[in-house]
């Protein structure tokens, strides 16, 4: 599972399952894209796509109410929008990074809305390479020994995926027409669809 760098303030899916259930939950905003939200989602968070708040991070910076929590699939690109929104001003204390993302939100018991859309993207991921390295070996065996490079190259892929701590299959496969199937939300849509400050 990938998580976020040493230096990201998190909190555990435990933790968060604990304070969502609190009289004062944190704001929980989704930075995945809105087809990853719409097959599942923690129920009363917000999509905010992290392209989006890159872009406008000062925007959502100066509206973010009280304690926020961060999170995507695995934990990186909330990290990535915890620091467009430290490099906007938004003090150290006031956001964290739910470690290891929805997928370990839900592995640890957390409540989720799922659809029956669009798979996960860790599990369009899981596919992709599994079915890459099932082509690979069966190829090899009937076609020819070359087929095995494909297998070796999926394998070389997810080493550099887990050492770098960044996804290019899930970057490709987000590009594909199924996850693209839901518009993305407008600034306007989700500036106004968020808290304001008490």
């Amino acid at each position: 599972m990938l998580s976020t760098p040493a230096h990201t303030p998190t909190i555990a899916p435990a933790d968060l399952h604990h304070a969502l259930g609190t009289d004062t939950p944190p704001t929980v905003i989704d930075v995945r894209s809105a087809a990853e939200f719409s097959s599942v989602h923690i129920r009363g968070s917000y999509n905010v796509p992290l392209p989006l708040l890159s872009e406008h991070g000062a925007e959502f910076a100066s509206r973010l109410p009280g304690q926020v929590v961060l999170l995507c699939q695995s934990g990186n690109r909330a990290g990535q929008a915890n620091e467009r929104l430290a490099s906007a001003g938004v003090s150290p204390g006031s956001v964290t990074v739910l470690d290891g993302g929805i997928a370990a939100y839900e592995s640890d018991g957390g409540e989720v809305v799922r659809s029956k859309g669009v798979w996960a993207m860790d599990r369009q991921v899981r596919m992709a390479a599994g079915s890459l390295v099932l082509t690979g070996v069966v190829g090899s065996k009937l076609i020819s020994p070359r087929f095995a490079y494909l297998a070796g190259a999926v394998g070389a892929g997810l080493a550099y995926s887990a050492a770098s701590n960044s996804c290019a299959m899930a970057a490709a496969l987000s590009r594909m027409p199924w996850n693209r199937s839901v518009p993305e939300p407008a600034l306007g849509a989700v500036l106004d669809s968020l808290p304001t400050r008490s």
